[in-house]
């Protein structure tokens, strides 16, 4: 008797194979972003057992049990029951968003997601905020400490909502005994986003702030997708920093980017900022120009501890977010004078503040003249 064909015994061997052992995980924002790679990571991995996605609208992911509603709605506490892990990545940073609507639905829709976990059963929630949480300072070691104190205010684009998950996080256990919560916190996140860190390098010309001593850290959010699954497989747990080793001077972004500097005074760029983005001619506040004028780069020991590196450095994720932003800017003048396009395109308050500086120009010229 002949034996079966060999893509018949596979199939057979594969039916009567003992289903993962792994995790259930779910996801919270699957549908886009990070969610979605996530979830498609996820999905097809041997350690993990089922993937339950959830968001607004069903993604492309046909191998995870989708679940359409708002993560602020109780009704998700039925829809995590099975759930061993919740990672949660359905928050709003978009720039355009209106602020107290941006806060009020990432800091409910963390509260919701923590407490309908506690109630499922889940015994581990992922959230992801940002390094952005230490701060920006002039005294910041280089680099700071995963457990260094976090010093950022509510003054930059989301960080107050980010601050807000963080304290939701440290008070979760407490609250709900039994469930452990780990934070994972991306350096500036390449690869399909758009935030005022990203806009910087739309500009025409980089903003340098006299004085200021700006280092530079990337995260690419393939790596930010590793990082996550090493905390949902508890490979590694706490609050932890993910990013490309070591970091960028300002002098080696210029070199490599080939964007040459503006460099203006403090007073002056910080005034500009605060003025423009009051008047609603730049989306970015001017508490974002700190990130752009001192260091925040983060170690990212613990990861490493557990055996986690990053697939990019610093010089990949650059190059691919210069190839992203690529064509983007117009002329900074042009931009200044319609809204929608300062939005929409280049550098935020950078572009602004070139046209802020042209016209801080023209006016000592007339000065000079008079």
């Amino acid at each position: 008797m002949s034996s079966p064909d060999p893509q018949v015994r596979a199939a057979r061997n594969k039916s009567t194979s003992p289903p993962p052992r792994g995790p259930v995980v779910a996801v919270t924002g699957a549908a886009s972003g990070v969610g979605a790679l996530l979830t498609e990571r996820l999905a097809a991995s041997e350690e993990v057992k089922q993937v339950v996605a959830i968001d607004e609208r069903r993604g492309e992911c046909a191998e995870a049990e989708w679940h359409i509603l708002d993560v602020r709605d109780p009704a998700i506490a039925d829809r995590l029951r099975g759930a061993d892990v919740v990672v949660h990545l359905a928050l709003d940073l978009d720039l355009e968003t209106d602020a107290a609507a941006r806060t009020a639905y990432n800091v409910r829709g963390t509260q919701t997601v923590l407490t309908a976990a506690a109630a499922a059963g889940v015994h581990r929630v992922v959230l992801c905020t940002s390094t952005m949480v230490y701060g920006a300072l002039p005294d910041n070691e280089l680099p700071l400490a995963e457990d260094a104190e976090l010093r950022a205010t509510a003054e930059a684009t989301g960080v107050g909502d980010l601050l807000e998950i963080e304290r939701l996080a440290r008070r979760a256990p407490r609250a709900h005994p039994g469930l452990n919560v780990t934070v994972v916190r991306p350096a500036v996140l390449v690869g399909g986003t758009d935030t005022a860190l990203t806009r910087y390098f739309e500009s025409p010309r980089l903003l340098v702030v006299a004085g200021s001593r700006p280092a530079w850290q990337f995260c690419h959010v393939d790596d930010l997708c590793s990082a996550l699954e090493y905390a949902v497989l508890e490979k590694v747990d706490g609050e932890l920093a993910v990013g490309c080793d070591g970091w960028l001077e300002q002098e080696e972004v210029e070199e490599l980017s080939g964007i040459r500097r503006m460099e203006l005074p403090s007073a002056v760029a910080l005034g500009a900022a605060a003025r423009l983005h009051r008047i609603g001619l730049t989306p970015s506040p001017a508490g974002d120009l700190a990130y752009t004028m001192y260091p925040w780069v983060i170690s990212g020991s613990r990861l490493h501890d557990a055996g986690w590196r990053p697939a990019y450095t610093n010089e990949e994720v650059l190059a691919q977010l210069l190839d992203e932003v690529s064509g983007r800017h117009t002329v900074a003048g042009r931009r200044l004078g319609r809204k929608d396009a300062t939005a929409a395109g280049a550098a935020g308050a950078t572009v602004a503040l070139l046209g802020a500086a042209a016209v801080v120009r023209r006016a000592r010229k007339a000065r000079r003249r008079i």
